[in-house]
């Protein structure tokens, strides 16, 4: 089998080839190429010493590229493709990373481990195959008749698996040293079934002070330094831009939607025809990721949808054919082939609302002119001349590396990763555009990501240190009503001082607790004091409380027996898990990782300029 394996790897070499060519066009159209002198044996970034290079790096972005451009059936904007370049580059990271754990540890992987795995654990990518499965659950008696076939072989089927296994057999070994050992005793299983199934009911009076504007000027420089030092990680921040926007909305009028809702019409009509709904959809659904499919849905959750799409799919009768359904997103036609009662296997159509000819060749006109006179401009002036010249609103908006952009309740497409694609201050962008409107961003402004300096947060610090010293002035009030609290009721105590007591409950220790705040003091002495004793005062981040348990009710013992087993398994993969992320975060952490992506597409950029 192994020789079969080996036999086709000439097949890879093609796909290599169409992966090289697809690469280079993915540099040259997503703007990673310019004038700069970027070879074969250009370093995009080093792992201990190994070198990742820019090409490697490339191409293993257009494959990703590529893959999710097939399966969404569109090309990917500006913001997907910096994320499939991220996902990438730390695979390539990560890779180098479990490869000398692999060496450090001698951990090898033999040919027989190899055709063992590949007949009898298939890839979870295969097991859902729809050709591979006999009444919805995967058929190992056709997994290897199709192991067999000569179109395994024919296909280079064979040849992946070898590389899979390659990969995940060593990998597996290397977390079943990591995480092999972990052991879930009873009392640990018990101890967590309590912190989800004891509850507590606690009466409380809170206080919530706001720092004055006398006690932020009280703040001391020295006194915010040696906040900001003990919490210098806390002003970690991402990167952040500000951007000059303008957008061109294509705005469909009442004459369009009454056309779309026609053209979707008939196409229900030619389906009731006779026409296949699957290739009615293929030919006109504006779904492009389902369209591709046939209109397929795969399996769809209850509530997974806006509410009118979500009705059709759980009321429809199974095989008919839905009217029109009107979403924010157009008309549907929907047909439901299967459905339990929170799931459901469906096909859709769908005709987005757009602009007629007519609006489209006068929004298509404004847009030229604002592309012609400012896309692309270094020259921060033309911005602002062509917005005032074509009658367009200039607003700000503030994007997080990252992160899409977001401009009246939308995300912008591409602003946010030209922002941070290492241009400069007062260039413009090229036209971006979606189905609601074109959109045109000047970078303003734009700030690094990491610590901050203290100069930058001085202000924010001050706040928090104003914070921390009105609580510490509230905690004599606090103290003098728990204890007034205790030789009489929490309630008397409350009316005394004009304070109204809250209530919250039942709760569990792990349960977010809005008041509170999550894994709060506060819900920590709800199960340590007694039923009815009065607390002192509890400190949280931004409050001070007195609170009295009301009810506490203790997890069944019996009921946690009954699952025991079940949550053994689930705890234990959970733990495992964790463990194993730590220590590859860890590994990372320890890691001397050389990062040249920004310097490079950004001198890249500036010598195309």
């Amino acid at each position: 089998m192994l020789q079969q394996m080996r036999a086709k790897a000439a097949y890879i070499w093609i796909v290599i080839a169409v992966a090289f060519v697809g690469a280079y066009l993915f540099v040259d159209t997503s703007g990673l190429l310019g004038l700069g002198p970027i070879t074969t044996s250009t370093t995009v970034a080093s792992v201990d010493g190994r070198d990742i290079l820019y090409t490697q790096w490339v191409d293993a972005s257009s494959q990703m590229a590529q893959q999710q451009e097939q399966q969404q059936g569109r090309g990917l904007t500006l913001d997907e493709r910096r994320q499939v370049e991220d996902q990438a580059f730390n695979e390539m990271v990560s890779s180098i990373l479990l490869e000398n754990e692999y060496e450090r540890r001698g951990i090898r992987v033999t040919d027989a481990e190899i055709v063992e795995m590949a007949r009898y654990n298939p890839p979870p990518q295969f097991q859902q195959l729809p050709d591979l499965q006999t009444d919805g659950r995967f058929d190992a008696a056709k997994y290897q008749r199709f192991l067999a076939s000569p179109a395994a072989r024919q296909q280079g089927i064979l040849v992946n698996l070898e590389n899979y296994y390659r990969s995940e057999i060593p990998k597996q070994k290397l977390f079943s040293q990591i995480a092999g050992d972990v052991y879930i005793s009873d009392t640990r299983l018990w101890t967590i079934y309590k912190d989800t199934h004891d509850s507590a009911t606690v009466s409380y009076l809170s206080f919530k002070p706001v720092p004055t504007k006398e006690q932020k000027t009280a703040v001391t420089d020295a006194e915010i330094s040696a906040y900001y030092n003990a919490h210098r990680k806390d002003f970690e921040r991402a990167g952040s831009a500000t951007l000059s926007i303008v957008s061109i909305p294509r705005r469909p009028t009442a004459a369009d939607t009454a056309e779309t809702l026609a053209k979707t019409k008939a196409l229900r009509d030619e389906i009731a025809k006779g026409a296949k709904f699957e290739d009615v959809a293929k030919r006109e659904s504006d779904d492009t990721s389902s369209g591709a499919k046939g209109g397929d849905l795969g399996r769809s959750v209850k509530g997974a949808y806006v509410k009118a799409f979500d009705d059709a799919i759980f009321s429809l009768p199974i095989g008919t054919m839905s009217q029109p359904v009107k979403t924010e997103f157009g008309f549907h036609i929907v047909r439901v082939d299967k459905r339990t009662a929170d799931t459901a296997y469906a096909h859709h159509l769908l005709k987005l609302v757009k602009q007629g000819d007519s609006a489209a060749t006068k929004t298509d006109r404004l847009a030229d002119q604002l592309a012609t006179h400012a896309a692309g401009s270094i020259v921060a002036s033309a911005f602002d001349t062509t917005a005032k010249a074509i009658g367009l609103l200039i607003s700000r908006i503030t994007v997080t590396e990252g992160q899409p952009a977001e401009y009246l309740g939308r995300q912008v497409p591409s602003a946010s990763a030209w922002a941070f694609s290492g241009v400069a201050v007062g260039e413009s962008s090229d036209l971006f555009d979606d189905e609601a409107a074109y959109y045109l961003v000047r970078l303003d402004s734009i700030r690094d990501g990491g610590a901050q300096n203290l100069a930058v947060v001085k202000d924010e610090v001050r706040d928090l240190v104003a914070r921390q010293k009105a609580l510490d002035a509230v905690i004599p009030k606090a103290q003098a009503m728990a204890k007034e609290a205790a030789g009489s009721t929490l309630e008397a105590a409350a009316t005394t001082a004009g304070r109204p007591v809250e209530k919250d409950g039942p709760f569990a220790r792990s349960t977010p607790v809005a008041a509170f705040g999550f894994v709060s003091e506060v819900s920590g002495a709800a199960f340590t004091l007694t039923v009815g004793a009065v607390s002192e005062p509890v400190r949280t981040e931004d409050a001070v409380f007195v609170i009295r348990v009301d009810k506490r009710v203790s997890a069944d013992t019996a009921k946690w027996s009954m699952q025991k087993s079940t949550q053994r398994l689930q705890v234990t993969n959970s733990m495992r898990d964790q463990k194993v992320r730590i220590y590859l975060d860890n590994l990372r952490k320890a890691a001397k990782i050389v990062d040249k992506r920004k310097e490079l597409n950004a001198a890249q950029r500036r010598q195309a300029i």
